[in-house]
């Protein structure tokens, strides 16, 4: 469960903190989407997830449980249930060349000053990879202890297990890293680490927006240009939501299924609701099953 926690961080770059505000009255804000027709014989859904957040703000809803229920099986990023995921999983955080080998004299200084805001330093950091260095900023930015945190999927994916369903993955740990390293290398990576409070307080704002399911926020504040530049929205979300557009009809074809993904994966015109929509697929809101 530790790696699994480990992972979630590494997948956000995406907490009770405000009273939430009512839902928004736009009839597309849902967490789950319902697909249908161009030859489907049973529909299959797709849920959007917030990867981790603290348990006092974490809520699975009615519709989405019986969606998972009605489906026959479950479809994740990536599959945790595959021994090979997990061991490549935990590779993660190793690195073949030390952080301060990658920087000027000069960054490394800065990056040690940096890291005291997040209680340690480059010395004991040194060995580490760019993410295990990103998870220090979701450590910060997550306003509980590690022990009271909740991964929305592994949540999900208990269920479909106690269920007896089948379990996938849309990629494998492998395509995320690379997708990962691809938008954040070690420098993006520090300059996430200089925003400190400010990423605390849209990390906050995110939350509040995927409680109400404004996913049309919450995929707004995740390419906020603070976080995310039009390179990097290429890599973690345009090319990772195609790719899985491409794979979801054949597995939509064989059985009924249930997609949980990234929440900031569904809208926007690269988005897996407008891409299944161009591939003939209907795709509906679910206010309630």
């Amino acid at each position: 469960m530790k790696n699994l926690v480990k992972l979630g961080f590494a997948v956000l770059l995406s907490a009770t903190f405000t009273t939430a505000k009512a839902q928004s009255t736009n009839p597309e804000n849902s967490i789950l989407w319902e697909v249908s027709g161009n030859g489907l014989t049973k529909p299959s859904y797709i849920s959007g997830t917030f990867h981790t957040m603290c348990s006092s703000d974490f809520e699975i809803k009615s519709k989405v449980m019986k969606a998972l229920e009605k489906s026959d099986n479950f479809v994740m990023e990536v599959n945790y249930t595959d021994p090979a995921e997990m061991a490549t999983m935990q590779k993660m955080y190793q690195t073949d060349k030390k952080l301060s080998d990658q920087l000027t004299p000069a960054e490394a200084k800065e990056l040690d000053k940096i890291l005291n805001d997040y209680g340690t330093d480059l010395k004991k950091m040194d060995n580490s990879s760019s993410q295990a260095l990103y998870s220090l900023i979701a450590l910060k930015a997550t306003p509980c202890p590690q022990t009271e945190m909740k991964l929305y999927e592994i949540e999900l994916l208990k269920n479909a297990i106690k269920s007896k369903k089948k379990v996938y993955g849309l990629e494998k740990v492998e395509d995320q890293l690379t997708s990962i390293n691809k938008a954040y290398g070690l420098k993006a990576v520090i300059e996430q680490l200089k925003m400190g409070k400010e990423y605390e307080i849209l990390l906050k704002k995110m939350v509040i927006a995927f409680k109400n399911e404004d996913v049309t926020s919450l995929y707004t504040h995740f390419k906020n240009d603070k976080l995310m530049n039009a390179e990097q929205e290429k890599a973690m979300l345009t090319d990772r939501n195609n790719n899985w557009a491409e794979k979801m009809p054949e597995i939509m074809k064989k059985e009924s299924s249930f997609f949980a993904v990234g929440g900031a994966h569904l809208m926007g015109k690269n988005g897996v609701i407008q891409l299944l929509k161009s591939k003939g697929y209907t795709l509906k809101p679910v206010s309630s099953l």
